[in-house]
C-alpha cells in the first residue's frame, strides 16, 4: 500500500514537471514565431519606403523631362541608373 501511495505521488509529481516544460517549450516557439512576424514586418515597412522612394524619384525625373531639362537621352539613362 504504502509503495502504491510512493508511485502515485512520483507520477504526479512527474507530470506537474511535464507540463511546466511543455508550456515553457509552447512559450519559446510562441515567442520565436512573434520576433520573426516583426522581422517580416519591418521588412515590409523598409520595402515600401524604398517603393516610394523609387517613385518619387522617377516622378522628378519626368517632370525634369517634361519641363525640357534633360533630354530623351538623359532620361532613360537617369530612370535605368535609378531601377538598378
Amino acid at each position: 500500500m504504502l509503495t502504491n501511495i510512493i508511485y502515485f505521488t512520483v507520477f504526479l509529481i512527474l507530470a506537474f514537471v511535464l507540463s511546466i516544460a511543455v508550456k515553457a517549450i509552447t512559450r519559446g516557439v510562441e515567442a520565436k514565431q512573434n520576433i520573426k512576424e516583426e522581422k517580416n514586418l519591418e521588412l515590409k515597412k523598409e520595402n515600401k519606403e524604398k517603393d516610394l522612394e523609387v517613385i518619387n524619384q522617377i516622378k522628378e525625373l519626368k517632370n525634369l523631362y517634361d519641363s525640357g531639362v534633360i533630354n530623351d537621352e538623359e532620361f532613360k539613362k537617369a530612370k535605368e541608373k535609378i531601377l538598378k
